[in-house]
Protein backbone atom coordinates (compact mmCIF):
# COMPACT_ATOMS: atom_id res chain seq x y z
CA UNK A 1 0.00 0.00 0.00
CA UNK A 2 1.24 3.89 -0.75
CA UNK A 3 2.46 5.84 1.96
CA UNK A 4 2.22 9.35 2.16
CA UNK A 5 5.81 9.34 1.64
CA UNK A 6 6.36 7.45 -1.42
CA UNK A 7 3.69 8.53 -3.38
CA UNK A 8 2.82 11.67 -5.32
CA UNK A 9 0.01 13.12 -5.01
CA UNK A 10 -2.25 13.88 -8.45
CA UNK A 11 -2.70 17.64 -7.10
CA UNK A 12 0.53 18.34 -7.48
CA UNK A 13 0.66 17.71 -11.45
CA UNK A 14 -1.13 21.01 -10.88
CA UNK A 15 0.49 22.91 -7.74
CA UNK A 16 4.49 21.34 -7.30
CA UNK A 17 7.23 23.03 -9.40
CA UNK A 18 8.88 25.84 -10.45
CA UNK A 19 7.08 26.74 -13.97
CA UNK A 20 5.54 30.04 -13.89
CA UNK A 21 1.79 27.56 -14.62
CA UNK A 22 2.59 26.10 -10.93
CA UNK A 23 3.47 29.48 -9.57
CA UNK A 24 0.42 30.63 -10.78
CA UNK A 25 -1.72 28.23 -9.56
CA UNK A 26 -0.84 28.52 -5.82
CA UNK A 27 -1.38 32.20 -6.07
CA UNK A 28 -4.83 32.14 -7.69
CA UNK A 29 -5.53 29.60 -4.60
CA UNK A 30 -4.06 31.71 -2.58
CA UNK A 31 -6.66 34.55 -3.67
CA UNK A 32 -9.41 32.51 -1.43
CA UNK A 33 -6.91 32.98 1.71
CA UNK A 34 -4.78 29.70 1.82
CA UNK A 35 -1.51 29.90 3.26
CA UNK A 36 1.13 29.09 1.05
CA UNK A 37 2.31 25.85 2.55
CA UNK A 38 -1.44 24.50 2.22
CA UNK A 39 -0.94 22.75 -0.78
CA UNK A 40 2.42 21.06 -0.36
CA UNK A 41 1.90 17.15 -0.56
CA UNK A 42 -1.45 17.51 1.36
CA UNK A 43 -4.43 15.47 -0.58
CA UNK A 44 -6.70 17.94 -2.04
CA UNK A 45 -10.51 16.66 -1.94
CA UNK A 46 -12.97 17.74 -4.40
CA UNK A 47 -16.35 18.08 -2.22
CA UNK A 48 -18.73 17.75 -5.46
CA UNK A 49 -22.06 19.21 -3.83
CA UNK A 50 -25.09 19.00 -6.15
CA UNK A 51 -26.67 21.22 -4.08
CA UNK A 52 -29.87 23.33 -5.10
CA UNK A 53 -32.60 25.87 -4.12
CA UNK A 54 -34.69 24.15 -7.10
CA UNK A 55 -34.43 20.84 -5.85
CA UNK A 56 -35.78 20.33 -2.14
CA UNK A 57 -34.32 16.91 -1.58
CA UNK A 58 -30.65 18.35 -1.73
CA UNK A 59 -31.27 22.21 -0.45
CA UNK A 60 -29.57 21.02 2.68
CA UNK A 61 -26.35 19.67 1.23
CA UNK A 62 -24.10 23.40 2.00
CA UNK A 63 -24.94 22.11 5.62
CA UNK A 64 -23.53 18.68 5.10
CA UNK A 65 -20.22 20.18 3.07
CA UNK A 66 -19.29 22.17 5.92
CA UNK A 67 -19.60 18.91 8.23
CA UNK A 68 -17.31 16.97 5.74
CA UNK A 69 -14.54 19.72 5.48
CA UNK A 70 -14.08 19.55 9.06
CA UNK A 71 -13.48 15.98 8.30
CA UNK A 72 -11.21 16.68 5.44
CA UNK A 73 -8.81 19.09 7.53
CA UNK A 74 -8.98 17.02 10.50
CA UNK A 75 -7.24 14.70 8.51
CA UNK A 76 -4.63 16.49 6.95
CA UNK A 77 -6.45 17.14 3.82
CA UNK A 78 -7.70 20.19 1.79
CA UNK A 79 -11.16 20.35 1.09
CA UNK A 80 -12.56 22.17 -2.06
CA UNK A 81 -16.19 22.11 -2.48
CA UNK A 82 -17.29 22.83 -6.26
CA UNK A 83 -20.99 22.92 -7.86
CA UNK A 84 -22.52 20.18 -10.31
CA UNK A 85 -26.22 20.33 -11.97
CA UNK A 86 -28.60 19.22 -9.72
CA UNK A 87 -31.86 16.91 -10.59
CA UNK A 88 -35.10 18.09 -8.74
CA UNK A 89 -37.00 15.21 -9.29
CA UNK A 90 -40.63 17.77 -8.33
CA UNK A 91 -39.59 20.67 -10.90
CA UNK A 92 -37.76 19.90 -14.11
CA UNK A 93 -39.35 19.37 -17.23
CA UNK A 94 -40.22 16.55 -18.66
CA UNK A 95 -38.02 14.29 -16.19
CA UNK A 96 -34.61 14.45 -14.31
CA UNK A 97 -34.07 11.27 -16.62
CA UNK A 98 -33.13 13.09 -19.44
CA UNK A 99 -30.33 15.37 -17.53
CA UNK A 100 -29.24 11.89 -15.62
CA UNK A 101 -26.47 11.27 -18.07
CA UNK A 102 -25.78 15.20 -18.43
CA UNK A 103 -24.81 15.24 -14.65
CA UNK A 104 -23.20 12.15 -14.84
CA UNK A 105 -20.69 13.85 -17.24
CA UNK A 106 -20.35 17.22 -15.27
CA UNK A 107 -19.29 14.95 -12.62
CA UNK A 108 -16.77 13.33 -14.37
CA UNK A 109 -15.56 16.39 -16.11
CA UNK A 110 -15.56 18.31 -12.87
CA UNK A 111 -13.17 15.82 -11.68
CA UNK A 112 -11.01 14.69 -14.60
CA UNK A 113 -9.90 18.55 -15.21
CA UNK A 114 -9.20 19.66 -11.84
CA UNK A 115 -6.69 19.26 -9.38
CA UNK A 116 -7.81 17.05 -7.03
CA UNK A 117 -6.91 13.78 -5.75
CA UNK A 118 -10.19 12.22 -4.19
CA UNK A 119 -13.69 13.05 -4.29
CA UNK A 120 -16.75 13.51 -1.70
CA UNK A 121 -20.25 12.49 -3.48
CA UNK A 122 -22.94 14.72 -1.49
CA UNK A 123 -26.40 13.40 -3.46
CA UNK A 124 -30.08 12.50 -2.72
CA UNK A 125 -32.28 13.43 -4.99
CA UNK A 126 -33.29 10.50 -7.21
CA UNK A 127 -31.10 10.69 -9.84
CA UNK A 128 -28.41 12.88 -8.49
CA UNK A 129 -27.01 9.46 -6.46
CA UNK A 130 -26.63 7.31 -9.81
CA UNK A 131 -25.35 10.59 -11.91
CA UNK A 132 -22.41 10.61 -9.28
CA UNK A 133 -21.40 6.83 -9.15
CA UNK A 134 -21.34 7.14 -13.07
CA UNK A 135 -19.44 10.00 -13.24
CA UNK A 136 -16.87 9.11 -10.32
CA UNK A 137 -17.04 5.39 -11.62
CA UNK A 138 -15.65 7.13 -15.00
CA UNK A 139 -13.27 9.72 -13.97
CA UNK A 140 -11.69 6.54 -10.90
CA UNK A 141 -10.11 8.62 -8.27
CA UNK A 142 -10.56 7.64 -4.83
CA UNK A 143 -14.41 8.84 -4.05
CA UNK A 144 -16.75 8.62 -1.11
CA UNK A 145 -20.98 9.12 -1.24
CA UNK A 146 -22.47 10.82 1.38
CA UNK A 147 -26.05 11.23 0.68
CA UNK A 148 -28.68 13.83 2.05
CA UNK A 149 -30.76 11.37 4.07
CA UNK A 150 -34.48 11.04 4.18
CA UNK A 151 -36.65 13.94 5.23
CA UNK A 152 -38.78 13.74 8.15
CA UNK A 153 -42.27 11.76 7.77
CA UNK A 154 -45.02 14.15 6.80
CA UNK A 155 -47.80 14.62 8.80
CA UNK A 156 -51.85 15.47 8.76
CA UNK A 157 -53.59 14.69 11.59
CA UNK A 158 -53.21 11.71 13.84
CA UNK A 159 -51.98 9.95 10.34
CA UNK A 160 -48.12 9.97 9.02
CA UNK A 161 -47.72 10.34 5.56
CA UNK A 162 -45.24 9.01 3.10
CA UNK A 163 -43.98 11.60 0.10
CA UNK A 164 -45.26 10.55 -3.14
CA UNK A 165 -46.96 7.45 -1.76
CA UNK A 166 -49.83 8.82 0.41
CA UNK A 167 -50.09 11.63 -1.49
CA UNK A 168 -51.25 9.85 -4.43
CA UNK A 169 -54.18 7.58 -2.39
CA UNK A 170 -55.20 10.76 -1.05
CA UNK A 171 -55.04 12.68 -4.02
CA UNK A 172 -57.65 9.50 -5.67
CA UNK A 173 -59.96 10.56 -2.67
CA UNK A 174 -59.79 14.15 -3.42
CA UNK A 175 -60.53 13.89 -6.95
CA UNK A 176 -63.49 11.54 -6.51
CA UNK A 177 -64.76 14.34 -3.88
CA UNK A 178 -64.05 12.10 -0.24
CA UNK A 179 -61.67 15.52 0.41
CA UNK A 180 -62.61 18.79 0.91
CA UNK A 181 -60.58 21.41 -0.32
CA UNK A 182 -59.53 22.41 3.40
CA UNK A 183 -58.55 18.91 3.99
CA UNK A 184 -56.40 18.91 1.07
CA UNK A 185 -54.73 22.27 1.83
CA UNK A 186 -53.82 20.99 4.99
CA UNK A 187 -52.49 17.90 3.52
CA UNK A 188 -49.93 19.40 1.50
CA UNK A 189 -48.74 21.76 4.32
CA UNK A 190 -47.86 19.07 6.53
CA UNK A 191 -46.60 16.29 3.41
CA UNK A 192 -42.94 17.23 3.08
CA UNK A 193 -41.56 18.68 6.89
CA UNK A 194 -38.09 18.90 5.87
CA UNK A 195 -35.28 19.15 3.42
CA UNK A 196 -34.11 15.25 2.39
CA UNK A 197 -35.43 13.05 -0.12
CA UNK A 198 -38.59 11.18 0.15
CA UNK A 199 -39.25 9.10 3.27
CA UNK A 200 -40.83 6.14 1.56
CA UNK A 201 -38.11 3.37 -0.90
CA UNK A 202 -38.64 5.35 -3.47
CA UNK A 203 -36.25 5.68 -6.06
CA UNK A 204 -34.15 8.10 -3.66
CA UNK A 205 -33.99 5.94 -0.72
CA UNK A 206 -33.50 2.99 -3.05
CA UNK A 207 -30.41 4.83 -4.58
CA UNK A 208 -28.48 6.01 -1.45
CA UNK A 209 -28.84 2.28 -0.17
CA UNK A 210 -27.57 0.84 -2.94
CA UNK A 211 -24.94 3.34 -2.81
CA UNK A 212 -24.23 1.50 0.82
CA UNK A 213 -24.50 -1.92 -0.82
CA UNK A 214 -21.80 -0.84 -3.14
CA UNK A 215 -19.17 -0.19 -0.53
CA UNK A 216 -19.27 3.24 -1.34
CA UNK A 217 -20.90 4.29 2.02
CA UNK A 218 -19.59 4.45 5.47
CA UNK A 219 -21.79 1.88 7.24
CA UNK A 220 -25.01 3.16 8.06
CA UNK A 221 -24.83 6.27 5.84
CA UNK A 222 -27.34 5.66 3.54
CA UNK A 223 -30.98 6.11 5.81
CA UNK A 224 -29.79 8.98 8.26
CA UNK A 225 -32.91 11.39 8.73
CA UNK A 226 -31.82 14.64 6.70
CA UNK A 227 -32.79 16.40 9.81
CA UNK A 228 -30.43 13.94 12.45
CA UNK A 229 -27.52 15.30 13.76
CA UNK A 230 -25.64 11.81 13.05
CA UNK A 231 -26.05 12.75 9.50
CA UNK A 232 -23.20 15.89 9.88
CA UNK A 233 -21.38 13.47 12.43
CA UNK A 234 -21.20 10.69 9.86
CA UNK A 235 -20.83 13.63 6.72
CA UNK A 236 -17.65 14.57 8.88
CA UNK A 237 -16.52 10.90 9.55
CA UNK A 238 -16.32 10.35 5.61
CA UNK A 239 -14.46 13.25 4.97
CA UNK A 240 -11.96 11.91 7.07
CA UNK A 241 -12.02 8.64 6.09
CA UNK A 242 -11.56 10.49 2.14
CA UNK A 243 -7.99 11.30 3.12
CA UNK A 244 -6.92 7.81 3.99
CA UNK A 245 -8.57 6.25 0.71
CA UNK A 246 -6.48 8.67 -1.53
CA UNK A 247 -3.08 7.63 0.68
CA UNK A 248 -4.63 3.94 0.02
CA UNK A 249 -5.26 4.86 -3.85
CA UNK A 250 -8.92 3.02 -3.01
CA UNK A 251 -10.46 3.76 -5.72
CA UNK A 252 -14.19 3.41 -7.44
CA UNK A 253 -13.01 0.33 -9.99
CA UNK A 254 -11.39 -1.71 -6.92
CA UNK A 255 -14.74 -1.35 -5.00
CA UNK A 256 -17.62 -1.46 -7.77
CA UNK A 257 -16.69 -4.71 -8.56
CA UNK A 258 -19.19 -7.03 -10.45
CA UNK A 259 -19.56 -9.05 -6.66
CA UNK A 260 -20.45 -5.58 -5.57
CA UNK A 261 -22.83 -4.79 -8.00
CA UNK A 262 -24.61 -8.41 -7.41
CA UNK A 263 -24.54 -6.92 -3.85
CA UNK A 264 -26.36 -3.79 -4.77
CA UNK A 265 -28.99 -6.17 -6.44
CA UNK A 266 -29.75 -8.33 -3.88
CA UNK A 267 -29.88 -5.83 -1.15
CA UNK A 268 -32.64 -3.70 -4.15
CA UNK A 269 -34.94 -7.00 -4.06
CA UNK A 270 -34.95 -7.34 -0.16
CA UNK A 271 -35.32 -3.52 0.61
CA UNK A 272 -38.58 -4.32 -2.03
CA UNK A 273 -36.48 -0.97 -4.15
CA UNK A 274 -37.59 1.00 -6.94
CA UNK A 275 -37.29 -0.34 -10.39
CA UNK A 276 -35.66 2.65 -11.58
CA UNK A 277 -32.78 0.69 -9.63
CA UNK A 278 -32.60 -1.82 -12.28
CA UNK A 279 -32.00 1.13 -15.05
CA UNK A 280 -29.17 2.86 -13.18
CA UNK A 281 -27.29 0.08 -11.81
CA UNK A 282 -27.06 -1.15 -15.66
CA UNK A 283 -25.54 2.28 -16.59
CA UNK A 284 -23.65 2.06 -13.48
CA UNK A 285 -21.81 -1.33 -14.73
CA UNK A 286 -21.33 0.05 -17.91
CA UNK A 287 -19.51 2.52 -16.85
CA UNK A 288 -17.38 0.07 -15.34
CA UNK A 289 -16.60 -2.37 -18.38
CA UNK A 290 -18.55 -5.25 -16.29
CA UNK A 291 -21.35 -6.85 -17.69
CA UNK A 292 -25.32 -6.48 -16.00
CA UNK A 293 -28.36 -7.19 -17.91
CA UNK A 294 -31.87 -8.37 -16.76
CA UNK A 295 -31.83 -11.95 -16.67
CA UNK A 296 -29.14 -10.89 -13.90
CA UNK A 297 -31.78 -9.06 -12.04
CA UNK A 298 -34.35 -11.56 -12.33
CA UNK A 299 -32.14 -14.26 -11.12
CA UNK A 300 -31.79 -12.83 -8.18
CA UNK A 301 -34.81 -12.10 -7.46
CA UNK A 302 -36.09 -15.46 -7.29
CA UNK A 303 -33.37 -16.41 -4.65
CA UNK A 304 -33.97 -13.10 -2.19
CA UNK A 305 -36.68 -12.29 0.08
CA UNK A 306 -38.32 -9.48 0.69
CA UNK A 307 -37.99 -8.35 3.89
CA UNK A 308 -37.89 -4.57 4.40
CA UNK A 309 -41.40 -3.49 5.47
CA UNK A 310 -41.61 -0.21 4.02
CA UNK A 311 -43.72 1.63 1.37
CA UNK A 312 -44.81 1.92 -1.13
CA UNK A 313 -44.56 -1.79 -0.92
CA UNK A 314 -44.90 -2.24 2.82
CA UNK A 315 -46.33 0.23 5.66
CA UNK A 316 -43.60 2.11 7.37
CA UNK A 317 -41.52 4.88 6.13
CA UNK A 318 -37.64 5.47 6.39
CA UNK A 319 -37.40 7.67 9.71
CA UNK A 320 -39.00 3.66 11.24
CA UNK A 321 -36.31 1.99 8.99
CA UNK A 322 -33.27 3.70 10.18
CA UNK A 323 -34.54 3.43 13.47
CA UNK A 324 -35.12 0.05 13.15
CA UNK A 325 -31.87 -1.10 12.36
CA UNK A 326 -31.32 0.32 8.51
CA UNK A 327 -29.63 -1.13 5.79
CA UNK A 328 -26.97 -2.26 8.06
CA UNK A 329 -29.63 -4.58 9.53
CA UNK A 330 -31.10 -5.71 6.07
CA UNK A 331 -27.62 -6.86 5.03
CA UNK A 332 -26.51 -8.93 7.71
CA UNK A 333 -30.11 -10.52 7.86
CA UNK A 334 -29.29 -11.52 3.93
CA UNK A 335 -25.43 -12.11 4.82
CA UNK A 336 -25.63 -15.61 3.27
CA UNK A 337 -26.89 -13.80 -0.31
CA UNK A 338 -24.09 -11.38 -0.77
CA UNK A 339 -20.68 -11.43 -1.55
CA UNK A 340 -19.22 -10.93 1.92
CA UNK A 341 -15.75 -10.20 1.31
CA UNK A 342 -16.28 -7.64 -1.49
CA UNK A 343 -14.21 -4.61 0.05
CA UNK A 344 -15.73 -1.18 0.71
CA UNK A 345 -14.42 2.18 1.58
CA UNK A 346 -14.35 1.44 5.06
CA UNK A 347 -11.05 -0.45 4.19
CA UNK A 348 -12.95 -3.45 5.19
CA UNK A 349 -15.13 -6.26 3.87
CA UNK A 350 -18.75 -5.62 4.04
CA UNK A 351 -18.99 -8.65 6.83
CA UNK A 352 -16.88 -6.68 8.66
CA UNK A 353 -19.05 -3.71 8.40
CA UNK A 354 -22.21 -5.49 9.31
CA UNK A 355 -20.40 -7.60 12.55
CA UNK A 356 -21.97 -5.41 15.29
CA UNK A 357 -25.73 -4.69 13.00
CA UNK A 358 -29.05 -5.53 14.75
CA UNK A 359 -32.15 -4.87 14.04
CA UNK A 360 -34.37 -3.36 16.76
CA UNK A 361 -37.98 -3.67 15.09
CA UNK A 362 -39.04 -7.16 13.73
CA UNK A 363 -41.86 -5.55 12.19
CA UNK A 364 -40.19 -3.36 10.16
CA UNK A 365 -37.16 -5.51 9.36
CA UNK A 366 -38.03 -9.23 9.25
CA UNK A 367 -36.01 -12.22 9.23
CA UNK A 368 -34.39 -13.82 6.23
CA UNK A 369 -36.76 -17.27 7.14
CA UNK A 370 -39.91 -15.17 7.66
CA UNK A 371 -39.92 -12.26 5.07
CA UNK A 372 -43.17 -10.73 4.14
CA UNK A 373 -42.44 -12.28 0.47
CA UNK A 374 -40.24 -15.44 -0.70
CA UNK A 375 -38.59 -13.09 -4.09
CA UNK A 376 -37.30 -10.16 -4.24
CA UNK A 377 -39.48 -6.60 -4.62
CA UNK A 378 -38.81 -6.00 -8.92
CA UNK A 379 -39.04 -8.87 -11.65
CA UNK A 380 -38.27 -8.94 -15.22
CA UNK A 381 -41.31 -10.37 -18.10
CA UNK A 382 -40.34 -11.07 -21.47
CA UNK A 383 -42.99 -12.16 -24.18
CA UNK A 384 -43.80 -10.84 -27.84
CA UNK A 385 -44.65 -7.56 -26.06
CA UNK A 386 -41.48 -6.68 -24.31
CA UNK A 387 -38.41 -8.81 -26.59
CA UNK A 388 -35.95 -7.18 -24.75
CA UNK A 389 -37.59 -7.41 -21.19
CA UNK A 390 -39.77 -5.09 -19.13
CA UNK A 391 -40.01 -4.40 -15.34
CA UNK A 392 -42.58 -5.07 -12.69
CA UNK A 393 -42.47 -4.38 -8.94
CA UNK A 394 -44.03 -7.24 -7.94
CA UNK A 395 -44.35 -6.65 -3.87
CA UNK A 396 -46.05 -3.52 -4.55
CA UNK A 397 -48.97 -4.79 -7.06
CA UNK A 398 -52.22 -6.42 -6.66
CA UNK A 399 -52.14 -10.22 -5.61
CA UNK A 400 -55.30 -10.85 -7.60
CA UNK A 401 -53.91 -9.42 -10.82
CA UNK A 402 -50.50 -10.95 -11.00
CA UNK A 403 -51.65 -14.09 -13.46
CA UNK A 404 -54.10 -11.73 -15.54
CA UNK A 405 -55.49 -11.63 -19.12
CA UNK A 406 -57.90 -8.72 -20.42
CA UNK A 407 -58.12 -6.25 -23.07
CA UNK A 408 -56.51 -3.44 -23.95
CA UNK A 409 -57.09 0.49 -23.94
CA UNK A 410 -54.79 1.85 -25.45
CA UNK A 411 -53.53 5.74 -25.23
CA UNK A 412 -51.19 6.63 -28.21
CA UNK A 413 -49.31 8.97 -25.67
CA UNK A 414 -49.08 11.23 -22.51
CA UNK A 415 -51.36 13.58 -24.00
CA UNK A 416 -54.15 11.56 -24.69
CA UNK A 417 -53.83 9.40 -21.62
CA UNK A 418 -53.99 12.89 -19.52
CA UNK A 419 -56.96 14.02 -21.70
CA UNK A 420 -58.96 10.93 -21.33
CA UNK A 421 -58.23 9.76 -18.09
CA UNK A 422 -60.71 11.54 -15.98
CA UNK A 423 -63.84 10.64 -18.68
CA UNK A 424 -66.81 9.22 -17.06
CA UNK A 425 -67.57 7.41 -20.06
CA UNK A 426 -64.17 5.74 -20.70
CA UNK A 427 -65.07 2.16 -22.17
CA UNK A 428 -62.83 0.56 -19.36
CA UNK A 429 -63.91 -2.18 -16.61
CA UNK A 430 -62.12 -4.02 -13.69
CA UNK A 431 -60.57 -6.24 -16.50
CA UNK A 432 -58.86 -3.54 -18.87
CA UNK A 433 -55.47 -3.29 -19.71
CA UNK A 434 -54.16 0.39 -20.12
CA UNK A 435 -51.51 0.54 -22.48
CA UNK A 436 -49.64 4.37 -22.91
CA UNK A 437 -47.19 4.45 -25.90
CA UNK A 438 -44.44 6.74 -26.21
CA UNK A 439 -42.84 7.46 -22.97
CA UNK A 440 -39.43 5.71 -23.34
CA UNK A 441 -35.90 7.26 -23.58
CA UNK A 442 -36.51 8.47 -26.93
CA UNK A 443 -40.42 8.67 -27.70
CA UNK A 444 -41.40 11.04 -24.71
CA UNK A 445 -37.98 11.68 -24.80
CA UNK A 446 -36.00 11.20 -21.58
CA UNK A 447 -37.68 8.54 -20.72
CA UNK A 448 -40.02 10.12 -17.89
CA UNK A 449 -42.23 8.83 -14.37
CA UNK A 450 -45.87 9.08 -16.84
CA UNK A 451 -45.80 5.08 -16.13
CA UNK A 452 -48.03 5.35 -13.39
CA UNK A 453 -50.95 5.65 -15.45
CA UNK A 454 -53.77 7.63 -12.95
CA UNK A 455 -56.26 5.12 -11.97
CA UNK A 456 -59.21 6.16 -14.23
CA UNK A 457 -62.04 8.13 -12.27
CA UNK A 458 -64.79 5.61 -13.91
CA UNK A 459 -62.92 2.77 -11.96
CA UNK A 460 -62.33 4.78 -8.80
CA UNK A 461 -66.31 6.02 -8.73
CA UNK A 462 -66.51 2.23 -8.88
CA UNK A 463 -64.47 1.58 -6.00
CA UNK A 464 -62.32 0.13 -8.48
CA UNK A 465 -58.33 1.14 -7.27
CA UNK A 466 -56.01 -1.03 -9.39
CA UNK A 467 -55.86 -2.66 -13.00
CA UNK A 468 -52.78 -3.61 -14.80
CA UNK A 469 -51.21 -0.98 -17.02
CA UNK A 470 -48.66 -1.25 -19.49
CA UNK A 471 -46.13 1.19 -20.87
CA UNK A 472 -42.39 2.14 -22.26
CA UNK A 473 -41.87 5.05 -19.85
CA UNK A 474 -40.30 4.34 -15.78
CA UNK A 475 -42.61 5.30 -12.82
CA UNK A 476 -41.72 6.89 -9.60
CA UNK A 477 -40.60 3.99 -7.37
CA UNK A 478 -43.11 5.88 -4.47
CA UNK A 479 -45.75 4.91 -6.79
CA UNK A 480 -47.43 1.41 -6.43
CA UNK A 481 -50.00 -1.11 -8.09
CA UNK A 482 -49.91 -3.90 -11.13
CA UNK A 483 -47.37 -1.74 -13.45
CA UNK A 484 -45.49 -2.82 -16.40
CA UNK A 485 -43.15 -0.38 -16.98
CA UNK A 486 -39.96 -0.02 -19.13
CA UNK A 487 -41.35 -2.18 -22.24
CA UNK A 488 -38.41 -2.65 -24.24
CA UNK A 489 -38.07 -1.91 -27.72
CA UNK A 490 -40.10 1.20 -26.92
CA UNK A 491 -42.83 2.08 -29.54
CA UNK A 492 -41.06 5.24 -30.70
CA UNK A 493 -38.16 2.65 -32.38
CA UNK A 494 -41.17 0.46 -33.38
CA UNK A 495 -41.04 -1.85 -30.56
CA UNK A 496 -44.18 -3.97 -30.32
CA UNK A 497 -45.61 -1.93 -27.99
CA UNK A 498 -46.17 0.09 -31.22
CA UNK A 499 -48.52 -2.65 -32.38
CA UNK A 500 -50.87 -2.59 -29.44
CA UNK A 501 -54.41 -1.95 -30.60
CA UNK A 502 -57.88 -0.56 -28.09
CA UNK A 503 -59.37 -4.43 -27.80
CA UNK A 504 -56.47 -6.81 -28.32
CA UNK A 505 -56.20 -9.12 -25.57
CA UNK A 506 -53.24 -8.88 -23.09
CA UNK A 507 -51.75 -11.56 -20.84
CA UNK A 508 -50.09 -10.91 -17.95
CA UNK A 509 -48.45 -13.92 -15.67
CA UNK A 510 -45.70 -12.75 -13.00
CA UNK A 511 -45.03 -16.45 -12.02
CA UNK A 512 -44.29 -17.58 -15.48
CA UNK A 513 -42.30 -14.08 -15.81
CA UNK A 514 -44.59 -13.77 -19.39
CA UNK A 515 -46.34 -10.71 -20.87
CA UNK A 516 -48.01 -11.53 -24.11
CA UNK A 517 -50.06 -9.94 -27.03
CA UNK A 518 -52.49 -12.35 -27.53
CA UNK A 519 -52.36 -11.43 -31.57
CA UNK A 520 -51.32 -13.48 -34.32
CA UNK A 521 -47.73 -12.91 -35.08
CA UNK A 522 -48.69 -12.00 -39.09
CA UNK A 523 -50.93 -9.57 -37.87
CA UNK A 524 -48.11 -7.76 -35.28
CA UNK A 525 -45.63 -7.84 -38.62
CA UNK A 526 -48.13 -6.16 -40.47
CA UNK A 527 -49.12 -3.27 -37.94
CA UNK A 528 -45.53 -2.36 -37.47
CA UNK A 529 -44.79 -2.72 -40.95
CA UNK A 530 -46.19 0.57 -40.88
CA UNK A 531 -44.26 2.09 -38.85
CA UNK A 532 -42.82 5.45 -39.32
CA UNK A 533 -40.73 6.89 -36.62
CA UNK A 534 -41.69 10.92 -35.48
CA UNK A 535 -39.95 13.92 -36.39
CA UNK A 536 -37.02 14.23 -33.68
CA UNK A 537 -38.16 16.82 -30.58
CA UNK A 538 -35.04 18.19 -30.36
CA UNK A 539 -32.95 19.66 -33.22
CA UNK A 540 -30.45 20.68 -31.92
CA UNK A 541 -28.03 21.34 -28.22
CA UNK A 542 -27.72 18.51 -25.26
CA UNK A 543 -31.91 17.08 -26.48
CA UNK A 544 -30.63 16.36 -29.72
CA UNK A 545 -27.41 14.68 -28.30
CA UNK A 546 -29.65 12.98 -26.12
CA UNK A 547 -31.40 11.41 -29.02
CA UNK A 548 -28.78 10.51 -30.95
CA UNK A 549 -26.76 8.33 -28.34
CA UNK A 550 -29.45 6.91 -25.84
CA UNK A 551 -29.55 3.42 -25.55
CA UNK A 552 -32.91 1.72 -24.51
CA UNK A 553 -34.56 0.84 -21.32
CA UNK A 554 -32.71 -2.78 -20.76
CA UNK A 555 -29.16 -1.10 -21.76
CA UNK A 556 -29.28 1.70 -18.78
CA UNK A 557 -30.24 4.62 -20.91
CA UNK A 558 -26.88 5.92 -20.62
CA UNK A 559 -24.53 7.50 -23.80
CA UNK A 560 -23.52 4.04 -26.47
CA UNK A 561 -20.47 6.58 -26.62
CA UNK A 562 -19.90 6.58 -22.31
CA UNK A 563 -20.10 2.55 -21.97
CA UNK A 564 -16.63 0.75 -21.45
Amino acid sequence: MPTKTDRKLRSQEWYSGQAYENYARRAWLRAEGFPGDVFQNKPVIGICNSWSELNNCNAHLRIVAEAVKRGVWAAGGVPLEFPTISLGEMFMKPTTMLYRNLMAMDVEESIRANPIDGVVLLCGCDKTTPAQLMGAASADIPAIVVPGGPMLSGQWKDRKLGSGTDGRKLFDLFRTGRLTEEEWSEIEGGLSRSAGHCTVMGTASTMTSIAEALGMTLTGCANIPAADSRRLAIAELSGRRIVDLVWEDLRPSHIMTRQALENAVTVDMAIGGSTNAVVHLIAIAGRLGIPLDLPDFDTISRRTPWIANVKPSGEFLMEDFYYAGGLPAVMKEILHLLHADAMTVTGKTMRENLERAECHRREVIRTAAEPLHREGGTVVLYGNLAPDGAVLKQTAASARLLQHRGRAYVFENYAQMRAEIDREDLPIDKDTVLVMKNCGPKGAPGFPEWGHIPMPKALLDRNVDDVVRISDARMSGTSFGTVVLHVAPEAAVGGPLNAVRTGDEIELDVAARRLELHVPATEIAQRLSAFRPAPPQYTRGYGRLFLEHVTQANLGCDFDFLSK
